[in-house]
C-alpha cells in the first residue's frame, strides 16, 4: 500500500503549501459546553480557495460543531475563524449552509424554496425566480417547480436544498453530511453531480462526512479529526484524477490506497 500524502501532523494554518490566501482559515478553535464538556480542542486548518475540503473523524468528534462555528451559527469558546480575510462574527452572505435534513419550508413550492435565500437578500420576484429556475434545471428538478417537499423523494428534497444554496451565489458552501440520508446509488450520483456543478461554479466547499470513501472521491483535501475533544490529526490531499469514468476511479489503486490509509488512522481512534 502506498503512503497517503501527509501535509501536516497538526493542520497548522499556512502549512498546506498554498501561497494564495485561503477561503477559510481556522485557528486554534476550541468549543466548551456548560459542565466543562469540550467538543473541540484547538483545531487549526486552512480551506484553499476553489477547492473542496472534507472533514472526517469518529462519530461525535465535533465535525458538525466546527462547521456551525465557521457558519457563524455557534460561538466558539476561543480561537477564531477568518473567511476571505475577515474574522467571522456571525452568519454572512459569502457562506451558504447545506443541512443534512433538507431544512426546506414545507408550505412552500420547490420554486419558492430555491428562491428563498434570494428573497431574503432583496431580489425582486422576477429576478429571483429566473435564477431559481436556472439552478432547478442544473439539479435536474425541471418539472417539479410547483411541487411541495412532501411530494418529493428524499433525494429530490436534498437537490432542492443544494439548489437553494447555489442560487444565492455564495463564495463558500458549508455542507453537513448532505448525502447521508439517501441510499448508496443516489449518494454516488449526488457525488458526481456535485463535482460537475463545482467545476462550473468554482466554489470553495467545506464538506462534513462520516464516509471515508465519499471524502476521498469528492475531496481535494481531507482534514482528519481525532476523537473528542477533537484535534486535527492529519491533513491529506488524495490527488485522485477524476477525469475518467467514476467506476474506474473508485477501482483505482490511488483511490483504494487512500481510503485504506485513512481507515487505518481512524481505526486507531476507535480502539483507544
Amino acid at each position: 500500500m502506498t503512503d497517503t500524502p501527509r501535509l501536516s501532523s497538526h493542520g497548522a494554518p499556512g502549512t498546506t503549501g498554498f501561497s494564495q490566501e485561503p477561503a477559510i482559515r481556522v485557528m486554534n478553535l476550541t468549543k466548551e459546553y456548560p459542565g466543562g464538556i469540550r467538543a473541540l480542542e484547538g483545531i487549526s486548518f486552512d480551506v484553499p480557495k476553489g477547492e473542496l475540503t472534507s472533514v472526517i473523524g469518529p462519530s461525535g468528534c465535533g465535525k458538525t460543531t466546527s462547521l456551525k462555528i465557521i457558519a457563524g451559527l455557534v460561538e466558539a469558546t476561543s480561537g477564531e475563524v477568518v473567511v476571505n480575510g475577515t474574522q467571522v462574527r456571525g452568519p454572512g452572505p459569502e457562506r451558504a449552509f447545506v443541512f443534512q435534513e433538507f431544512a426546506l419550508m414545507p408550505w412552500a413550492t420547490v420554486l419558492r424554496n430555491v428562491a428563498f435565500g434570494l428573497e431574503l437578500r432583496g431580489f425582486g420576484r422576477k429576478e429571483r425566480e429566473s435564477i431559481a429556475h436556472e439552478y432547478i434545471a442544473k439539479m435536474n428538478l425541471t418539472g417539479f417547480e410547483d411541487a411541495y417537499p412532501h411530494q418529493l423523494s428524499g433525494g429530490m428534497r436534498q437537490r432542492v436544498g443544494l439548489a437553494r444554496a447555489m442560487a444565492v451565489d455564495a463564495d463558500i458552501l458549508l455542507m453537513d453530511e448532505p448525502f447521508a440520508s439517501v441510499d448508496e446509488q443516489i449518494r454516488r450520483k449526488f457525488q458526481e453531480d456535485l463535482l460537475r456543478l463545482l467545476s462550473e461554479e468554482k466554489k470553495s466547499v467545506l464538506f462534513v462526512t462520516h464516509s471515508i470513501e465519499e471524502a476521498v472521491y469528492v475531496s481535494d483535501q481531507i482534514v482528519i479529526l481525532t476523537r473528542g475533544p477533537a484535534q486535527v490529526s492529519n491533513v491529506v490531499r488524495p490527488g485522485i484524477d477524476r477525469t475518467g469514468d467514476p467506476q474506474n476511479i473508485r477501482r483505482s489503486s490511488a483511490y483504494l490506497d487512500c481510503v485504506e490509509s485513512i481507515w487505518v488512522e481512524l481505526r486507531n481512534y476507535l480502539e483507544e
